[in-house]
């Protein structure tokens, strides 16, 4: 029988490389700019077009290359960075496997120009599919240039999966934080589409992260610091007002490399107990200096994940540097017993209107009706539910109703209210400031009003996106809005969006907005800014999921503007929550999938007495 085993060819063998290593644009972008900063860079430039599917470029002031030394460069586990076995147990440096550029030329154009600082002239090198199609003499300034052009040309495939441009530029800009982060010596620069998004000039680290998350910051930082013989750890968490509802902004560095570990992560946010609620995350960004030959970074390709000699150790100075920090810079707050948690009722009969407090009856939706067609399925919803209420005070039995006049006798003698308090009333009601209560003639449902509230937004703003604009209320005095360079683009590609929502928004450059005027029908002393920049984040916050934008739009705007829990509501706003709940296409659920409401009925209430 002949021969059957054969060795692949190269290109073969570093396009199946390239699968473990490159997985998106955003993986050049890693691979490259950690390479700018092993190569002693003082300035890192990053340019994208399309969210890096077009072309990635990565210009440094490093120390460059030769013509050898470029040529080598692209050939697999040709690396500097290590000599012998020995070397892979001290590693100082984001790269040493020599897979990365190997990689990329595998699946991608890659032109190279690089210029060594004793050298008179640079090298430029085209190269694709592993192949290298030209060398020549160039004149070029010191340091590096890879421009990387359509990534995955020669595997449609892979090219096919990637997703939308907004999650592989969100990836990009993740890998850029990751790098910039933990080098605020060395100045850098994104620019995505010819527009500047980023100008990192170099600072100290809480300057870097000012300057990237927004000045909002500079208030919520508490910095970490903890040294023993063994590690270091070294940088700032933030305040527990400033927790996500993701993970997003958690940043853990071992020896100035990112790294993802869970265990860890853990021992921080159990170090904000009682300070944070189930759902929220902690922020920080920290970094842990330790001895490399106590640690294994070559488990993967991609060296995000990391090894211990001791991780429960690690883990424990860890949680005390971050309790101590919260322990010296933040006072833990005091409850609250003041509040009644229970029946709002007492509170909505006592309190009176007070405009400036509270919601309007619009309950942030607007008070005029712009949906002019309401479908089919919408009137039969209004219909049924409607229907729903006939008959409720005749709803009881004979016996029930005899049952209820001899204790209404008894009730009458003895508790200081008469039997009408006890009849069925279709006035709906609060429960801990959360729940409305809204008897029907089968029983009684029980409506969450965030969940509610956020479903009948979100079915208005896409009537709104695809029908017609809402009306504006104009600002009496423009307000301004400054953003990060990543919300700025975000706010940019969503103002005609923003715009049928009945926001009146207009660029005022360096990432400054003006908001000239809101959505009709929003409550007095609404804080725009607030809005816009809560809608941003939710709308960030969902890129992940390939909603729409249409559709991440309508349920970012309705998750920041919809009425939330603690919020005390009228008998007339709950009645207009239920009305036009059940006047919508699909009342029964959230656009995030939470039940809006649960039916109880009497059948169902009187099995629980016997």
């Amino acid at each position: 029988m002949a021969d059957i085993i054969q060795l692949l060819p190269d290109n073969i063998a570093n396009q199946i490389a390239a699968g473990e290593v490159i997985q998106r644009p955003a993986s050049v972008v890693k691979e490259l700019l950690e390479n700018a900063v092993d190569a002693g860079s003082g300035s890192v430039k990053l340019v994208i077009k399309d969210s890096g599917k077009t072309m990635i470029q990565v210009i440094d002031d490093g120390v460059g290359m030769s013509e050898m030394d470029a040529r080598m460069s692209f050939e697999r586990h040709a690396t500097s960075k290590i000599r012998t076995t020995e070397d892979l147990f001290k590693i100082n440096t984001k790269g040493f496997r020599g897979e990365a550029l190997a990689s990329i030329a595998a699946i991608a154009h890659v032109e190279l120009i690089t210029r060594q600082a004793s050298s008179d002239t640079g090298v430029k090198i085209a190269i694709a599919g592993s192949k290298i199609n030209s060398t020549e003499v160039v004149s070029a300034p010191v340091g590096s240039s890879f421009t990387v052009k359509n990534i995955f040309f020669n595997i449609p495939a892979r090219r096919k999966f990637l997703k939308s441009d907004p999650v592989e530029l969100k990836h990009i800009i993740e890998e850029f934080f990751r790098v910039s982060i933990t080098h605020p010596e060395i100045y850098f620069v994104l620019i995505h589409n010819d527009n500047d998004v980023y100008h990192l000039p170099k600072a100290n680290l809480k300057q870097r992260l000012v300057s990237i998350f927004g000045k909002s910051y500079n208030e919520k930082l508490l910095p970490v610091y903890e040294a023993t013989e063994l590690l270091k750890i070294e940088g700032f968490i933030a305040k527990a007002e400033a927790a996500k509802k993701t993970s997003s902004d958690q940043y853990l560095f071992v020896n100035n490399r990112f790294v993802k570990n869970n265990y860890l992560n853990h021992a921080i946010k159990s170090s904000y107990e009682g300070l944070l609620q189930k759902d929220q995350y902690p922020v920080f960004f920290i970094n842990i200096e330790i001895d490399p030959d106590k640690i294994d970074i070559n488990i993967s390709p991609t060296k995000t994940e990391i090894k211990f000699d001791d991780e429960r150790l690690v883990y424990n100075y860890l949680r005390v540097a971050v309790k101590h920090a919260l322990g010296v810079f933040v006072v833990a707050p005091t409850l609250d017993f003041s509040v009644d948690t229970n029946f709002a009722r007492k509170y909505q009969e006592e309190a009176k209107p007070n405009p400036s407090a509270g919601m309007k009856t619009s309950m942030s939706a607007p008070s005029y009706d712009y949906r002019r067609d309401v479908d089919t399925l919408e009137k039969e919803n209004l219909k049924a539910w409607q229907n729903i209420y006939k008959g409720v005070t005749s709803n009881l039995t004979e016996d029930d109703q005899e049952h209820l006049t001899m204790e209404s006798d008894v009730i009458n003698n003895e508790l200081p209210f008469n039997a009408d308090n006890i009849g069925i009333k279709k006035e709906p009601y609060q429960i801990h400031v959360r729940y409305i209560v809204s008897q029907i003639k089968s029983g009684f449902v029980l409506i969450d009003q965030q969940y509610a509230h956020e479903r009948i937004l979100y079915e208005e703003n896409l009537t709104s996106i695809h029908v017609g604009n809402r009306p504006i209320q104009k600002e009496l005095f423009p307000l301004t809005i400054e953003l990060d360079a990543v919300k700025s683009v975000m706010m940019t590609d969503l103002i005609p969006y923003l715009t049928k929502l009945g926001f009146e928004i207009g660029a005022f450059g360096q990432n400054t907005f003006i908001i000239h005027g809101l959505p009709a029908g929003l409550p007095n002393g609404t804080n725009a800014t607030a809005l816009l920049e809560k809608t941003l984040d939710q709308y960030h916050e969902n890129v992940e999921l390939q909603l729409g934008l249409e559709e991440n739009i309508a349920r970012s705007y309705a998750y920041s503007a919809c009425v939330k829990r603690g919020t005390h509501l009228t008998g007339e706003q709950m009645n207009l929550i239920i009305d036009k709940l059940f006047a919508c296409k699909i009342p029964y659920v959230s656009p995030s999938g939470h039940k809006c409401f649960i039916d109880f009925t009497l059948d169902a209430l009187k099995a629980k007495f016997l």
